[in-house]
């Protein structure tokens, strides 16, 4: 077990003894507070299947495809390389990709967008820095691969190579920040990088999807948010719906859903908005999540081998 994982292990663990212990016997201070409010969009938590491909070890990304029906992509975190997987609903192995001029340094989040032109593009972001040491951080974009049957018996020991990736290099406008959270809108197309913070609100960047790499952008920080946990600001994943007007975001053990008001459409007041909380059931170090192709349900998956893929649906 890497140094990595174990310290998320016990950060885990220590985030769930507080929840349990702490927060009941301070039941009468929470209630002076601002409530937790749990979606009422959402029915219970099932395991629709389980990610059986004994290579994903350590999923810190989910993305559905737009242009493939029942098709998800994901990759693992630090460790491994530059390599995606695709799986099918109930979490049968589909296929696996070396991405083609990357390097997998720290992989954390993995989103898919559709172009006005119907092509799908997976973004996938080289954003971890646990000890806060990289002034510059990448991004890769590339074309969806398409699946074919073949492909399943495919394997990082026998990949298959997807087009080279572009990539993308920004910094931060306050200095190098660790992040496990990539979101692409599936407008504007527009990325969003929001930091992970073991104390205080979690910082959201845009960037502008401008793919040269011999220029590094700035990116610009636009807000701070909250979630309503302890601690609230320790994000892991995240993604845009598909309409553009929600997005959910996740730490290690729920998720929760920021909404655009009724007759508002800047996409920007979003930060402004109180989440609500979804239940994942039980989730072992969960660093997963993203929406359905039509952003009907919300999928999650854990670390560690033969993860549980985790399912939310709409009522």
């Amino acid at each position: 077990m890497s140094k990595k994982t174990i310290a998320k292990f016990f950060l885990f663990v220590i985030q769930a003894l507080f929840l349990s212990l702490i927060l009941p016997a301070c039941s009468k201070l929470l209630s002076d507070q601002k409530r937790v409010v749990i979606s009422p969009r959402y029915g219970p938590p099932f395991v629709a299947g389980r990610l059986i491909s004994p290579d994903i070890v350590e999923s810190s990304g989910i993305a559905a495809s737009r242009c493939q029906n029942d098709i998800f992509w994901t990759h693992n975190d630090s460790g491994d390389d530059a390599f995606i997987f695709a799986f099918g609903r109930n979490g049968e192995h589909l296929g696996a990709w070396g991405v083609q001029n990357a390097v997998n340094r720290d992989w954390e989040d993995i989103a898919l967008i559709k172009d006005k032109n119907g092509k799908c593009f997976l973004y996938i972001g080289e954003i971890g820095d646990n000890k806060n040491r990289w002034p510059v951080l990448s991004i890769y974009r590339i074309p969806e691969p398409e699946i074919m049957p073949e492909h399943a018996s495919s394997s990082p020991s026998q990949p298959l190579a997807t087009d080279p990736a572009e990539v993308l290099q920004f910094r931060y406008p306050d200095g190098a920040r660790d992040a496990e959270t990539l979101m692409v809108h599936p407008q504007t197309m527009d990325i969003y990088v929001l930091s992970k913070l073991e104390s205080g609100p979690a910082g959201v960047y845009r960037i502008k999807p401008i793919f040269q790499f011999d220029r590094i952008q700035t990116a610009e920080k636009i807000a701070d948010i909250t979630v309503p946990a302890v601690p609230n600001g320790l994000l892991t994943g995240g993604d845009i719906a598909p309409d553009g007007r929600r997005l959910v975001v996740c730490d290690y053990l729920q998720a929760y859903e920021f909404s655009l008001p009724t007759g508002v459409d800047d996409f920007e007041e979003i930060w402004r908005q109180s989440p609500e909380a979804i239940d994942l059931g039980k989730r072992k170090a969960g660093e997963a999540i993203g929406y359905s192709s039509d952003g009907s349900a919300i999928y999650a998956t854990s670390e560690g081998p033969n993860s549980p893929l985790i399912t939310v649906r709409t009522k």
